[in-house]
């Protein structure tokens, strides 16, 4: 009877909307061992409960107040999901070098819980208006903390949910710093080769992170995006020794993938209502992180663990209240904030996008924009307040065929060839980058002289500004 009890000792279940359930690891396998259990009750991990997944579209999807946690529980599974499906792969190309399954399987796994351990409030936006001022993005951070903070609990693992390490497998930290980080192209020279193989599973076209927050934020958000087949996508997943390989059979199902991403950013993230939340944001972000968080990240980490969005916006609440004079008028900004109350309000919307790559063409930047859209206004109107919004996505690769450390190829069973071409053929109906060009008001006014002069700032030479007058 012990026999089949043992089945589910030191695991454990996590009951989830979106995968039903998530196993993980807890105390009771190998004495003295750290399990998934005791990374995810770290402090750091926990603080994630308190980072919104969502940040301003929250004031546009009301039921959308789901964490970073629950995401990267999400991811972890996912990651797990993929390990399984692709370990068999991975041994057919390194043969004697591959490492264990279970090893495998929780590599992935933690890279996926913690892909996110370095967020701050309001998620990306934090990354572009206030970690940028320090050269650090929320992924540098997240590097920082498993190398300072988490390295000795990830390196004393010894289990996957699926089975123990081989006796001299241990994860280093390193590893999930390279797999987690855009700007970490290539492992250290004492990595093992095999690790290059994963990087596109937590960086790339479709990863554990995206797969997870697609469905999740779609869920949460009540937002209906069409078939997501997260299922087939998987199953024809597999490694050649070209790198990660997608069957032809999963190739329709990975359209479908990117179709619905590509939906959220435009319907979900770059809502019109959520840029103009965060126009008004930026406009007191970094005079409100000044005061909040007096703190150099360079010379530690430890008060970062307490600045969640719960904490910022319980303290900034209280400042229209203040004696002081700039916490007072940061504090009334807030107010209206916090209450919903829209300062900006979208007056037009001129959606443009890029299929091919050509030399030189890029999008306009805002500022270029916004100084365009004036010479185009009536003079009445050259002193109207007004703001102009790139919201830049890009729902695929611009170039399929140079995608870098994140390269995916297709393998044709009738052929047997494993190649990038096909990528070119199957992406050409999606678009490799879409810029959401808006303009906003403080009233509804003069809408119609505002979309005229967006219009004409887009599709008009520069040179044909001082034509009007």
């Amino acid at each position: 009877m012990k026999g089949a009890a043992d089945t589910y000792e030191g695991r454990g279940l996590i009951a989830d909307p979106i995968h039903q359930y998530i196993l993980y690891t807890r105390p009771g396998g190998i004495p003295g061992e750290a399990t998934e259990q005791d990374v995810i009750d770290t402090p750091w991990a926990q603080r994630l409960r308190r980072i919104p997944q969502l940040q301003s579209a929250r004031w546009v999807f009301p039921a959308a107040e789901h964490s970073r946690f629950q995401h990267s529980l999400g991811a972890m599974h996912l990651s797990g999901r993929l390990a399984q499906q692709l370990y068999p792969s991975l041994r057919a190309v390194f043969a004697g070098d591959a490492p264990s399954a279970p090893l495998l399987e929780e590599l992935l796994r933690m890279a996926g819980l913690l892909h996110d351990i370095g967020h701050g409030p309001f998620g990306h936006f934090f990354d572009d208006n206030f970690l940028i001022d320090y050269n650090l993005t929320h992924e540098l951070v997240g590097q920082r903390i498993i190398r300072e903070e988490l390295g000795d609990v990830l390196r004393a693992l010894r289990r996957s949910p699926n089975g123990a390490f081989n006796a001299d497998e241990v994860i280093d930290p390193e590893w999930i710093c390279y797999l987690m980080g855009k700007a970490y192209t290539e492992p250290l020279p004492e990595h093992p080769k095999w690790l290059k193989l994963l990087k596109p599973l937590l960086s790339g076209v479709f990863t554990a992170d995206n797969m997870d927050y697609v469905l999740r934020d779609a869920y949460m958000c009540g937002v209906a995006v069409g078939p997501i087949d997260i299922e087939r996508i998987i199953y024809y997943s597999f490694f050649s020794e070209n790198g990660l390989t997608l069957d032809r059979g999963g190739l329709q199902a990975f359209i479908m993938f990117l179709n619905a991403r590509f939906y959220m950013y435009t319907n979900v993230y770059y809502h019109r209502t959520t840029r103009g939340i965060d126009l008004h944001l930026k406009e007191i972000f970094r005079d409100t992180m000044r005061i909040a968080f007096p703190h150099d990240l360079g010379k530690g980490l430890h008060p970062y663990l307490h600045l969640t969005e719960w904490t910022l916006l319980e303290e900034v609440g209280r400042w229209h209240d203040a004696d002081e004079t700039q916490r007072k008028r940061l504090g009334t900004e807030w107010r209206h904030i916090l209450d919903r109350r829209l300062k900006w309000r979208m007056s037009h919307e001129v959606v443009l996008d890029l299929f091919e790559p050509r030399r030189g063409h890029a999008f306009l930047p805002a500022e270029v924009v916004e100084q365009r859209v004036r010479g185009f206004l009536p003079a009445r109107l050259r002193e109207f307040p007004f703001k102009i919004d790139m919201a830049l996505q890009d729902p695929r690769p611009l170039n399929p065929l140079k995608m870098g450390d994140r390269q995916i190829y297709v393998y044709d069973s009738a052929t047997r060839t494993v190649s990038m071409e096909p990528l070119t053929e199957i992406l050409k109906y999606l678009p490799g980058k879409v810029a959401q060009c808006r303009i906003f008001a403080m009233s509804h006014e003069h809408d119609a002289e505002l979309a005229g002069a967006l219009r004409r700032a887009l599709e008009e030479e520069p040179s044909a500004i001082v034509t009007n007058v």
